[in-house]
Order: C-alpha cells, then structure tokens, then sequence
C-alpha cells in the first residue's frame, strides 16, 4: 500500500478536534443512473448484504441493478426539494448545528464535518477536510441511535479503510450507539408531546425501525434489543400502558425473514380490528429520509386507512430540532473528555505556547 504524503508539518500549527458526523447517504440525483450509482456501492458492502460474494454478484448486476434503479428513482422523485435529497439538506443543517454548539461549549478549537458512507460528501473528504484543519484527534459520529452491523459497523469499516491509507492517524474515537441516552429518550417523548398538542392523541402509537435480517440478529447483532429498549423508554416517559404502543419493523426486501413484527402488516391488522387513530414514529432515524417520507408517511398511510383506518399521523424525525442538537453537542462532549480542546490544556493552539514549541524545535534543528 502506498501512504498519503503528508501536508508540511509545522511546529506553530495549531492542532483541533474534528467531529466527522456520519449517515448512510443519498442519490445525486432521483434518476435511475444516479439511483444505479448509490445502490451498486450499498449493496455491494458485505455488511449489507452478508451473502457469498460470486452469487451476490450475480444477482445484483445481473438482476437488482437493472431493474430497481428505476422503480426507486420514481419514489425519490417524490420526496426530492429544491435543497436536493432530503437527507443530505438535513444533514446538513445537523452539522452546522452541531457546530455552533461545540464551538460556543469546548474551550478548544473544534471542526464539525458531514459525510455520508455512500455517496457524497464522502468518508473520503470529509477526513481530508478534518486533516486539513490539523484535527489531531478524531470523533466520530454515525447519527445511529442503535447499533447494528449493515450501519455502524459499516461506518466504523468506511472510516478505517481511508485511515489505513494515512501516514499519521490521528486519535480516534468512535460513538457506537446511544440507544438509551436520556436526552435522546427525552428529545424523543417531547416531539411526541409537540405533534399531540397540534394533531391529537392517538389510540395507538407505533415504533417503526428499520429492520434486518433475522438471521443477524441470531448471530449477535444488538440491534433487535436496543430498538426495544428505546421503545420501551419512551413509552415509560409518556406514561403509556402496554397496550397503546407497539414496535415494528419497516423495509424489508427479498425473500429472507427479517425482524418481526413488520409495520405494515401491523397497521393493517389495527385498521381491520378498528384502531381509529393512529401515530407512527421512527426513533431510529436521525433525519428525515426516503424511508419516513415515502415509506412511512404516504405508503403505511394508504395500508392503515385502506385497512378500515380513520386517521394516520408520521411524526417527523428528531431532524435538527433543538432538543436533538444539545443531545449530540452533549453526546461529543462526554466522548471527547480528556482530550485537550474538551479539557481546556491550551498548548496545542494557544500562540505563546506553539511559538514557544517552534523556537524549542529549531534549538533542536527543525526547519519549520
């Protein structure tokens, strides 16, 4: 493997913490190449898709990529804005958030930067952007509440494979899930109170995760326990008995079996034993996507009232509302403790001290 040359060194240079906020990723574009670009780089990531790879191979260029780029591209289409995909707009405005906050609460200097593990921005540039602002210490943050393989271990995988190719890796450290964080349970129950002050409450509430296979779940993966430890809070924080809530799992594909309950054969279930009012929330979401605003809103809409259903709410995902920020500003925070720009030790940015550290090294016999 060749290395990447490094930038010149200088002993003045301040150095910065840098926060590389993480999500799955978006299309260029709702157009079926844009669509046969993204999927071909998802798929083909054996988190993803934990099938041997010869036969794999054959189904998704053979099959998969010749026919769902187009169907799934229609669907986009419908959700696309004039900032582009919602996801990456969202994102977007998560990570200038965050960075205002870091900036006004850490006595170090701090670099928030958003990448994407498909597509763009890439895992690629937004660590080169870190390296360029001297970020001598890495966070990273993929906005997955819970943990599981396909997501954040994909990332931990993105991450490390552009590290490898570094001269001088930085400090790392690597936010895993915060699935039970209080703040985050908290932001949650207050968004539920919101959409109810304006829209009612409803009879039933329902939790709708992204699934996973199940057989993921058989070989450890932690994903299925910490959905329902997160269902479970919330429920507890609204005070809510057993029988008004639900979880269930959304967005399953092929043949396999994935986890159970699915979401839509539960709203379809409830609209048939005459459920009138019901609410669906998708805490594992960071941000509004393809699979809340198409999937959730508008299809799952249709299933519950085509169903013998009368009224059907999607309470939007945390987004950039304020509650959510000061969660993951706190969330980095608590991750980042010790490190200099956390602790305020000023000597890696402070000018006396670096021009001290410079004068030190030419004594020495450094040139810069």
């Amino acid at each position: 493997m060749k290395y990447q040359k490094e930038t010149e060194f200088r002993h003045d240079a301040p150095e910065s913490l840098g926060v590389l906020m993480l999500n799955l990723g978006t299309p260029e574009a709702p157009t079926a190449p844009a669509l046969r670009t993204y999927l071909a780089a998802f798929l083909s990531d054996r988190r993803v898709v934990e099938l041997p790879r010869v036969l794999w191979w054959l189904v998704l260029h053979g099959i998969i990529l010749r026919v769902r780029p187009r169907r799934v591209a229609q669907v986009y289409a419908s959700v696309w804005t004039a900032e582009g995909s919602p996801l990456k707009a969202i994102s977007l405005c998560q990570a200038a958030a965050l960075q205002e906050r870091l900036s006004a609460r850490l006595p170090g200097p701090v670099r928030v930067e958003l990448a994407m593990r498909y597509g763009n921005p890439s895992i690629a540039a937004g660590l080169g952007t870190l390296r360029a602002a001297n970020a001598r210490r890495l966070l990273v943050l993929p906005l997955y509440p819970q943990y599981s393989g396909p997501t954040t271990a994909s990332t931990f995988d993105g991450v490390t494979k552009e590290l490898r190719s570094w001269r001088w890796v930085p400090e790392l450290r690597f936010v895993n899930q915060y699935h039970d964080d209080p703040a985050y349970v908290a932001a949650l129950a207050e968004s539920i109170h919101t959409y109810r002050a304006e829209h009612g409450r409803p009879d039933r509430l329902l939790f709708s995760f992204h699934g996973i296979p199940k057989e993921y779940f058989l070989n450890g993966d932690p994903y299925h326990c910490q959905c329902r430890k997160t269902a479970r809070l919330v429920a507890e924080a609204l005070d809510l008995s057993d029988e008004r809530w639900q979880i269930s799992f959304q967005s399953r594909v092929g043949n396999k079996e994935w986890l159970q309950p699915y979401t839509d054969e539960i709203l379809k279930s409830w609209g048939r034993r005459g459920v009138g009012k019901v609410h669906v929330i998708c805490p594992g979401f960071s941000a509004d996507c393809l699979e809340t605003l198409a999937e959730i809103a508008v299809e799952n809409r249709e299933y519950f009232l085509g169903s013998g259903g009368r009224e059907y709410g999607y309470i939007p995902a945390l987004n950039d509302a304020a509650a959510h920020m000061d969660m993951l500003a706190n969330l980095v925070q608590r991750h980042a403790s010790g490190w200099p720009e956390a602790m305020g030790n000023d000597a890696s940015w402070n000018p006396t001290a670096l021009a001290e550290r410079l004068e030190l090294a030419r004594i020495l016999g450094a040139q810069t």
